[in-house]
């Protein structure tokens, strides 16, 4: 049998990106060559000290090697100043609007021996709402001065991402009827908006989204659609995690709910996103670059390896994602190698090579 050969770029970017980054690549290397797959590697350079190198935090040239020599990437995580800096923009967001990745999808999971289990996809929408970074400040009549920002909300784009969340939904329900996942739910999505508030911009993604999701395929699967507020589901999702199966939002909500829930499972450091788009996914830790931990090898790699095994999800291989995803959960139950954003003492590399043994 021919190997398929993937071609992934890595991007690992500032600070414990150039730590956990090379962990991808070792995931993906050490994979068992019975499921037929390769590797190309490309490395490309992003962030902030790039930019500050050479004035630009990601060269259009790099654009063109993932849009026409790549299957996919992995992103490891850039600094951001704090204050604004003339020229300077979020290469992340640059790539999500060029490859038009519009989907970020972000699994937040216990392990199966959890005592209170949490199983649940976060889909947030990657393309438009106030990240489309239209701000200005103006002088008021009065001789101050107010800012000001655009909220862009499309009808195209809430109703794919709704119909991304309701496939996902679909999906997971027939990885629980296999038998591969441990926890029993029916599939749910929920709509989360502020309609209530925001009745043109959240109005429209809350009318898209659920028409999108009265579609036959999801009715034929028995997909279950419910709402809530945002601020309503903040409070819900930490009383009552268990409850939810897929959540679909805006980009802003959906950004803050999959930062807040990654406490729920321990740690930033245990919970990978893809970037998805038509044709090109790319796997992205969502934690940040953490300068404060940078260079002293205690970055936890596990975001990172899960977000290799859902790249590779995206990109049609699910028994090669199911492998890895097996092995970072044997360790994570095993409990005696853990990084020390979860309590242990081990160093990145105690993990890696841990994680590579159970593979």
């Amino acid at each position: 049998m021919a190997s398929r050969v993937l071609r992934i770029a890595l991007i690992p970017g500032d600070g414990i990106g150039r730590e956990v980054i090379p962990a991808g690549r070792r995931i993906l290397e050490a994979l068992p060559p019975s499921l037929g797959l390769k590797f190309e590697f490309t490395r490309l350079d992003a962030g902030y000290e790039l930019f500050q190198a050479a004035g630009t935090s990601f060269p259009d040239r790099s654009i063109d090697v993932l849009r026409h020599e790549c299957d996919g990437a992995l992103f490891g995580a850039v600094s951001s100043p704090t204050r604004a800096v003339k020229g300077y923009s979020s290469p992340i967001v640059h790539i999500r609007k060029k490859l038009d990745l519009y989907a970020n999808v972000r699994p937040v999971k216990t392990v199966a021996t959890d005592a209170n289990p949490i199983d649940m996809v976060i889909v947030r929408e990657n393309t438009e709402d106030l990240y489309v970074k239209e701000e200005r400040t103006l002088e008021d009549p009065e001789g101050g001065v107010y800012a000001e920002a655009i909220k862009r909300i499309s009808a195209r784009a809430s109703s794919r991402i709704a119909t991304m969340a309701g496939k996902i939904a679909v999906q997971r329900q027939k990885l629980r009827e296999s038998g591969v996942a441990s926890i029993h739910k029916s599939p749910l999505v929920t709509i989360t908006h502020k309609s209530n508030v925001l009745s043109q911009t959240d109005g429209l993604f809350r009318s898209c989204a659920k028409e999108a999701l009265a579609a036959q395929q999801f009715v034929d699967a028995g997909v279950a659609v419910e709402e809530q507020i945002v601020d309503s589901m903040v409070y819900k999702l930490f009383r009552q995690p268990g409850s939810y199966d897929v959540i679909v939002a805006p980009n802003l909500y959906g950004d803050i709910l999959s930062d807040g829930a990654a406490a729920l499972v321990g740690s930033l450091g245990l919970v990978p996103s893809a970037n998805v788009g038509e044709g090109f996914v790319m796997g992205e830790p969502c934690h940040g670059s953490a300068p404060d931990i940078m260079g002293q090898g205690i970055a936890n790699p596990i975001a990172t390896l899960r977000s290799a095994a859902l790249m590779l999800e995206f990109l049609g291989e699910e028994k090669a994602s199911a492998k890895i995803y097996a092995a970072v959960d044997a360790n994570l139950e095993d409990g005696k190698l853990l990084s020390p954003d979860l309590g242990g003492k081990a160093k990145t590399e105690e993990v890696v090579n841990d994680i590579l043994k159970r593979l």
